[in-house]
């Protein structure tokens, strides 16, 4: 029976790589809740997407010569790309929203005006300290140890024209937001946002930028574009219809029923959100929940930080669901975690194969060899039953008590005391015993229901967090979808008297720690060569005698009879063209160089190729891959301009 809606939320990802593990912790954390709210009979609005604009991705998509556009398209619906990992997670969002998609673009522009007509966004300048992977901009009072507080990277002084949001406005409302105790969890996050960010005092907030182009145009004022927070966390609105005809949904799913959030960006969601909203005079959030990060050796995984765990490699070696089950029955939701291989494999091991997989295999394999696959219809009850069919009883109520504060490890830690209960169980009755004595036959088949019903419950409850493999079970235990429903997983006695079972795959196998660890250290080794170490033997005064130059690929030509000769005639800035020689005619076709940007050892004696002059060197990174040497020439940003010097 439908309960009404619920609408569940990812936190918009930024595609500036590709995700890791942490970002599939959160996600498979929110889908878990939403196929729970599905069972239980909501209707579920499950988002997730990309927050795609800003200054950081501009200069990546620059640095890998690519538009912006490019840039993102590639990460976000590229192969191997962000959708093609909710997919391979078997993450099941209604909707995907990209803020470049054009609803989302024309909404914004519409919600930052009506802000700005309000009052609530103000033209002025901003001078202070900032972060550009972060996209905040800082007070040196806010700065730990003179870097970014959020992720301790340096910072610099940025001076601009801007439009800021009157965030001192909504301090008070903000704060007793976040005094009433529902709007964000866990609890200790409330006293972290109220002492340090509001107390202090609320600085109005940026929200456009004139530095760079990639973000969404503030059309009634040319160079300016939105910046990040508008843009970004507006999209819980735009992504069911608000100020765009793309959908209808707003007035049917919000306000949303919880935002899943990393704790690092809790401070936006709790204060700049609900402030941001409130000035529009829109409902607010019920709640804001901020998780834990997973960290490996107590420091947060971080792309910048080259200590990423990559989830593709994890699913493909493990499997999915072993994955899924791994971060939601590991880590308490709302603390950090240490993540290990170690740890990973242990809990596949002694939970799922131990534990879960071998009670089915049991359970199966017995029913098969003592009654064909199929049980009888004869009954004999002992006292023996009396705890296991007791807990199994019990077990949705006190799951659910737990799934409904998102304390996720808590209701898996349900689950398996009744499943340990189970195994326990087996060896109390010694089925095999039993099945010696034909006088034992109903006592027999009565053990085995009752291992049946525990196991068609268990998994009921356990099928959000690991969808393909319950459903794979449950067509081990002979339990049909009438038998796998949120009302029946209350209900001890529900496969028929005659349920027929069939033994199956094993669903988890264990996993050989030793082998598994060392396959894991080989797929993490460097792909490319490992150079030696450098020896400090040149001094600044030997590098001060090589004058480097940039250079502008004026012409570039193949030399006749030369299969590795290519001809330069470059703008070095003397205003004199400059011809250079290089062997690269293997790597590059002379019309590839045309026009880029390189750089030249200028200083060094003219010297004869082929029956020509070369005045100088190009620049190259060369190397060795699978016995073969490559060569990269150093290309530059076109915009530098010729002549100047690299010191």
């Amino acid at each position: 029976m439908e309960k009404g809606t619920f609408y569940i939320t990812t936190p918009i990802y930024y595609p500036s790589d590709k995700l890791h593990i942490g970002h599939t912790y959160c996600t498979v954390a929110t889908d878990t809740i939403a196929r729970y709210k599905r069972m239980c009979g909501y209707d579920v609005m499950f988002l997730t997407g990309t927050d795609e604009h800003g200054q950081k991705i501009e200069e990546k998509a620059k640095a890998a010569g690519v538009t912006p556009q490019e840039f993102v398209d590639n990460i976000v619906t590229g192969k191997g790309g962000i959708k093609d990992l909710w997919k391979l997670m078997n993450i099941s969002n209604d909707r995907f929203i990209r803020t470049t998609d054009d609803y989302h673009v024309k909404a914004v522009q519409r919600i930052f005006k009506k802000m700005y007509d309000n009052g609530d966004i103000y033209k002025g300048a901003y001078k202070g300290m900032y972060c550009t992977p972060c996209e905040s901009f800082w007070t040196e009072s806010q700065l730990v140890d003179g870097k970014c507080p959020d992720c301790g990277r340096e910072v610099h002084y940025a001076e601009e024209e801007a439009y800021f949001f009157r965030l001192s406005k909504y301090a008070k409302p903000v704060q007793e937001l976040l005094e009433s105790g529902e709007f964000l969890e866990p609890a200790s996050r409330v006293n972290e946002m109220i002492n340090n960010f509001i107390k202090p005092g609320l600085e109005d907030l940026c929200v456009s930028r004139t530095s760079f182009n990639w973000g969404i145009p503030v059309d009634f004022d040319p160079g300016h574009v939105v910046y990040v927070w508008v843009d970004a966390l507006f999209n819980y609105c735009t992504a069911m219809g608000f100020m765009n005809d793309k959908y209808d949904d707003y007035d049917k799913y919000w306000p949303a029923d919880v935002h899943i959030v990393g704790k690092e960006i809790v401070r936006f969601h709790s204060i700049i959100w609900p402030a941001m909203l409130m000035s529009m005079g829109m409902p607010l959030p019920k709640k804001v929940y901020g998780h834990g990060w997973l960290v490996i050796d107590g420091g947060k995984m971080s792309k910048s930080k080259g200590n990423v765990v990559d989830p593709y490699m994890l699913a493909d070696m493990f499997g999915v669901d072993a994955l899924r089950f791994f971060l939601l029955r590991t880590f308490p939701f709302g603390s950090d975690g240490n993540f290990s291989n170690e740890l990973l494999i242990s809990t596949i091991n002694t939970d799922l194969a131990n534990d879960l997989g071998n009670l089915v295999s049991r359970t199966t394999a017995m029913a098969v060899k003592y009654f064909g696959g199929t049980l009888p219809c004869e009954r004999e009850y002992d006292a023996l039953d009396d705890e296991l069919v007791s807990m199994a009883k019990a077990l949705r109520e006190k799951y659910a008590f737990q799934m409904d504060k998102f304390q996720l490890h808590l209701a898996l830690d349900e689950i398996f005391k009744v499943i340990q209960r189970a195994n326990k169980y087996i060896d109390e009755t010694a089925p095999w015993v039993l099945a010696k004595d034909e006088a034992k036959k109903a006592r027999l088949a009565t053990v085995l229901y009752n291992l049946l019903e525990t196991l068609r419950i268990c998994l009921t409850l356990l099928a959000p967090f690991i969808p393909d493999s319950c459903a794979k079970a449950f067509e081990q235990i002979g339990a049909d979808a009438a038998c796998t429903t949120w009302d029946s997983a209350e209900i001890f006695g529900v496969l028929p008297e005659t349920v027929t079972v069939h033994k199956g795959e094993t669903l988890f196998p264990r996993v050989d720690m030793a082998k598994a660890l060392e396959e894991l250290e080989k797929m993490n080794k460097p792909k490319g060569p490992v150079f030696p170490p450098v020896e400090p033997n040149v001094t600044i005064d030997d590098f001060a005698k090589c004058d480097m130059r940039v250079c502008k690929v004026l012409s570039c030509e193949a030399v006749k009879k030369s299969d590795k000769l290519l001809k330069f005639m470059l703008d070095d800035g003397s205003g004199t063209p400059r011809q250079i020689l290089s062997g690269i005619h293997k790597f590059y076709e002379p019309e590839q160089l045309v026009g880029k940007t390189v750089v030249a050892i200028l200083n060094l004696p003219n010297r004869k190729m082929m029956g020509q002059d070369s005045c100088g060197m190009l620049l190259s990174a060369v190397h060795e891959e699978n016995g073969k040497e490559q060569l990269h020439l150093l290309m530059l940003d076109d915009s530098i301009p010729a002549g100047f010097r690299l010191c």
